[in-house]
């Protein structure tokens, strides 16, 4: 054998394992994510559809889980087509390999733009230990304070989620009004600023819709590209975290600039649906602090 296949092959274990270990320790939060939040007029834009982290894709959302996928802009709202779509490969030298699914827009005029995408609910049992791993790394403290308070920690669970992200794209130099849009998803976030009118250590507030209706004392998590980490526990390590207020209003102090996100899991226990136990709803919005 000779040293480039040997080395060729330790690359491809090491990546291999590395999809492993990573996929093993942590659920899959979904964003939007482009290069630069920043586009001009009448140009293509490229979105990601990450599904594992904010810095690492994990695997393709299928086009058959998206319910909708919206881009509102100073025209209107149009909907791409499949054919928007296409999907990137996580290593380049395995072609059967895929990581992110790519979309595709051309932009208008000027303005601040919405990008929005909600897929369908999936169903999912986990042993109480896989459990309790998801919602430590995904800081779901509410859950896991329920489930310690029922007796019911070490307790199998099957869970009906849907992800439904959203991206604010400023296109151009002219401010406009779509960023505010509500997209009617089942849960998902309102700017009440436009984040392009902000700087760094402005704070933007959100509110958080579960359902159309404001949620009171939601768990929101917010960071930016190079602060956010996880610590030797899997936890994420994040900038922001705070909870909603009475109106449903999260306040995210801008403390750096970059990309950001802000994110959320609203679950709660269900009696909806027959052997499911968990019902949860993840929202993220994301955009670019300069």
């Amino acid at each position: 054998m000779t040293a480039k296949r040997r080395l060729f092959l330790t690359l491809a274990t090491f990546a291999a394992l590395t999809i492993i270990v990573a996929t093993a320790v942590s659920a899959h939060t979904m964003f939007l994510k482009l290069d630069t939040f920043f586009l001009e007029p009448n140009s293509t834009g490229t979105v990601q559809l990450i599904n594992g982290d904010f810095d690492l894709s994990e695997n393709v959302i299928t086009r058959d889980r998206m319910l909708d996928v919206s881009v509102v802009g100073p025209r209107g709202v149009t909907h791409p087509p499949e054919s928007a779509w296409t999907d990137s490969a996580v290593f380049h030298w395995s072609p059967d390999s895929v990581d992110t699914a790519i979309l595709r827009f051309e932009t208008g005029g000027p303005g601040t733009y919405l990008v929005g995408v909600s897929t369908a609910a999936r169903v999912i049992t986990l042993t109480g230990e896989e459990f309790n791993d998801y919602l430590v790394h995904d800081g779901l403290l509410d859950t896991i304070e329920e489930r310690r308070a029922a007796g019911t920690t070490d307790d199998e669970a099957t869970e009906r989620y849907s992800k439904h992200v959203k991206a604010v794209v400023q296109v151009g130099g002219a401010r406009s009004g779509e960023w505010a849009t509500a997209l009617g998803y089942p849960a998902e976030f309102i700017p009440l600023e436009n984040p392009y009118e902000l700087s760094r250590g402005d704070p933007l507030r959100v509110r958080f819709l579960r359902a159309g209706e404001p949620v009171a004392r939601q768990l929101v998590h917010a960071s930016y590209e190079g602060y956010h980490s996880h610590d030797a526990a899997g936890e994420h390590v994040e900038a922001v975290t705070t909870r909603t207020n009475a109106d449903g209003i999260a306040t995210i102090p801008l403390n750096g600039t970059g990309r950001w996100y802000v994110r959320t899991i609203h679950m709660v226990e269900t009696t909806s649906e027959p052997d499911v136990d968990y019902e949860s709803n993840w929202a993220t919005l994301t955009f670019e602090v300069r």
